[in-house]
């Protein structure tokens, strides 16, 4: 099968699991952790831990990059990171309560400046899917570097497919912008309230429809209750969610992405894609952080693939542990 090459973002993630409310003006307790993050990054390694070759073009600070380009391949990722002299790699804090829900803190940093100058057409050799992390949509740099590797992708009969990332970001950008930056994409992967943002309707059931009316193909995702598939206007599927014991959700809906894309690079269709994305999802809740848990615990027989040192990464970079 072909590759995945994902256009994407890495981030700092400092995770505070409290079990108690927030108070102001002391202290609360927590457990907190760094761990590398990014939805495009963690997407990518959730697609590199359910077989594929996964590819990720990002934008990092000199503060941290080697330390995310080394994360990315160990987890078996090639990792195209441009590193950015003037502003530091992005961080998010996720402060996740004890039900596992996040509440987020972010700082764009070097990833929201990634632009068409960051793009190269080779990053499409051997690709088989582009993929579009949600978060270049919501800004005019983002925005035209989506055109250009859009129009790349299709130039080589590339499958597109996006994830619009965050309903609040995509309210505060426009919902017309955010559609018409999707023009050419043939798969959507948004959650209930983007779904529900970018199709006009509270209703998931008639956004998933409406949606892939628009774009062929729509899996919106519904937390606990899984997720709807959709095809050509109508609802082929609601697939339900694997049960989890849930520590933190972040990257949740990464891991349902990275494993859903894995499994249609290796010619599962729509529905048994959405098992492997539910499935990964489960997983990802288990663990703090977005990425998988060490591979012997990952569900389905998810395993990593470890690039070789001399392994070529597109755009001239080595694959290096």
């Amino acid at each position: 099968m072909g590759a995945l090459l994902v256009v994407g973002e890495v981030v700092t993630d400092v995770v505070a699991l409290h079990e108690g409310p927030l108070s102001p003006d002391t202290d609360t307790a927590a457990r907190i952790a760094v761990r590398p993050g990014g939805a495009g990054a963690n997407v990518a390694v959730w697609a590199a831990a359910a077989g594929a070759e996964a590819r990720l073009l990002a934008r990092a600070g000199a503060d941290s990059a080697d330390w995310h380009r080394g994360a990315l391949c160990a987890a078996g990722v090639a990792p195209h990171l441009v590193v950015d002299a003037a502003a530091p790699t992005a961080v998010v804090i996720s402060l996740v309560d004890a039900a596992a829900e996040r509440t987020l803190v972010t700082d764009g940093g070097a990833a929201v400046r990634l632009g068409p100058p960051d793009w190269a057409d080779a990053l499409l050799d051997g690709a088989a899917r582009l993929h579009l992390s949600g978060y270049h949509l919501f800004g005019g740099t983002g925005r035209r570097l989506v055109a250009v590797a859009v129009a790349a992708a299709r130039a080589r009969g590339v499958a597109v497919s996006a994830d619009p990332a965050s309903a609040g970001f995509l309210a505060r950008a426009g919902v017309d912008a955010v559609r018409a930056a999707l023009e050419g994409v043939g798969l959507l992967l948004p959650n209930r309230d983007e779904a529900r943002l970018l199709a006009g309707t509270e209703d998931p059931v008639a956004a998933a429809e409406l949606l892939s009316a628009r774009y062929g193909e729509t899996v919106v995702t519904l937390g606990a209750a899984g997720a709807l598939v959709a095809a050509g206007g109508r609802v082929l599927a609601r697939v339900p969610a694997e049960p989890a014991a849930a520590v933190d959700s972040t990257g949740a809906g990464d891991a349902f992405t990275g494993a859903l894309l894995a499994a249609r690079l290796a010619g599962a269709d729509p529905v048994e894609a959405a098992r492997a994305g539910c499935r990964a999802g489960a997983a990802a809740v288990t663990v703090v952080g977005g990425r998988p848990p060490d591979a012997a615990a990952l569900p389905g027989g998810l395993t990593a693939r470890v690039p070789a040192p001399d392994d070529p990464v597109p755009g001239g970079a080595t694959a290096v542990r």
